[in-house]
């Protein structure tokens, strides 16, 4: 059996007294892809920031590969392994494409280089040398991933990184995805753009108010077309 990369237990999170989740228990496996589905509001970014320390206060128990992380501070969840991509996506603009590639440390050995990184996204090789903020927004999205593949992160979270981009580049990190699978990364990301995620994950968690409502496996994916259009209006 798999072993369990990422679990969380009974775990609540607040921005200052807005309490935003409400108990969650979750559960990654090595190696899958996981899909946080779910409208805007619903906690699911809240969920990824809860595990990376960036939220205001926590409780319950969060443990990443067995190890208990809910009292440690955000740099040191990052070394345990865990590349963040959040929404904003946080390219600088002072620096070149290339300068923002290399700006993370490498926190585990295994990450791509910068080599493979280029060969994978050859839009940010191009643009190498051109200020982050003079990129697309489908360029800075590649630039963003691509940051966190170099740093030997294993468990990487990926908050909408679909949204807003042409179908071109959607497609694009599609592949990218499948291609992290293949190398054995373990990945958990939110989306709202449910026909991205549909093909590329193992399994599926609904999160309405701060709650996991539903969860189900790839293979369960059309007996739950209902509760997806009830949720998601899919």
């Amino acid at each position: 059996m798999t072993a369990e990369l990422l679990s969380l237990t009974d775990v609540h999170a607040y921005y200052g007294e807005s309490h935003i989740l409400h108990g969650v228990d979750l559960s990654v496996k090595k190696g899958e892809v996981v899909a946080l589905l779910g409208r805007n509001g619903s906690g699911r970014t809240t969920l990824l920031k809860s595990i990376m320390g960036l939220v205001d206060k926590r409780k319950g128990s969060i443990r990443i590969g067995g190890q208990e992380s809910a009292s440690l501070p955000p740099h040191r969840i990052a070394r345990m392994g865990i590349g963040y991509c959040p929404e904003e996506r946080g390219i600088f603009s002072g620096l070149s494409c290339e300068e923002n590639l290399m700006l993370p440390p490498m926190i585990k050995e295994g990450g791509l280089s910068v080599a493979e990184l280029y060969e994978i996204f050859p839009n940010i090789k191009e643009r190498r040398a051109s200020p982050g903020t003079r990129l697309s927004g489908g360029e800075q999205q590649m630039l963003a991933l691509a940051r966190i593949m170099r740093s030997g992160a294993h468990l990487l979270l990926l908050d909408e990184i679909s949204e807003g981009l042409a179908p071109v580049i959607v497609q694009a990190l599609g592949r990218t995805i499948r291609l992290l699978r293949e190398k054995g990364y373990t990945i958990l990301m939110v989306e709202q753009n449910f026909r991205f995620a549909a093909p590329l994950a193992d399994q599926f968690h609904i999160v309405e108010h701060g709650r996991i409502v539903s969860s189900f496996a790839a293979a369960e994916l059309s007996s739950h077309m209902g509760l997806l259009h009830e949720y998601l209006g899919v």
